[in-house]
């Protein structure tokens, strides 16, 4: 059983296509948050497109607390961005929280690990915008060790092969057998 820091039980619940809604809300919601605070690291608002093709795979997880959608995670198993490093590992895009289930990141970050260790991948990986100092911090405080800043395509928050450049910082936490 998963609890947060006040020992609420946290359920993490496979998202499919009938709950976009509530994915995208959270996304949103917490974008907003960001945008409000002058924090470039996300669009102001997730268009569907965006995340149907890991609902579509079963990637992306609604978490709960007390039967209220308090965030919501996606774990890939493959991405581009770290093709030059090689290795097998989770991925994770598109955490959020809402605001009132703030602190919830490092039991997400907690679940992802153990679900990469169940796929028998031995290390979670991620990326943020570079000029987040703030989740960069974040990041490294939680474990994870930076491996380097890389250009993608697109705004911030989306990947594409044309539009603008921004560059991502790179972050891995190596999995340990429990």
């Amino acid at each position: 059983m998963t609890v947060d820091g006040s020992g609420d039980k946290v359920v993490f619940r496979c998202a499919a296509a009938e709950h976009i809604d509530e994915v995208l809300s959270v996304l949103d919601e917490a974008a907003g948050w960001l945008e409000a605070r002058e924090v470039s690291q996300w669009p102001s608002r997730f268009e569907a497109a965006w995340v149907e093709e890991a609902l579509t795979r079963g990637e992306t997880w609604l978490v709960e607390i007390g039967g209220k959608v308090a965030g919501t995670v996606t774990v890939d198993w493959s991405d581009l961005l770290w093709a030059d490093l090689g290795g097998t590992a989770g991925y994770v895009h598109r955490m959020a929280v809402r605001r009132w289930a703030a602190g919830l990141g490092s039991v997400i970050l907690d679940w992802a690990g153990d679900a990469a260790l169940q796929r028998g991948v031995n290390a979670l990986r991620l990326d943020c915008v570079k000029s987040n100092g703030q989740l960069r911090s974040y990041y490294e405080a939680q474990g994870f060790v930076h491996r380097g800043d890389v250009p993608v395509g697109g705004a911030p928050g989306q990947r594409q092969d044309d539009g603008p450049v921004t560059w991502v910082s790179r972050y891995e936490l190596a999995l340990a057998v429990r």
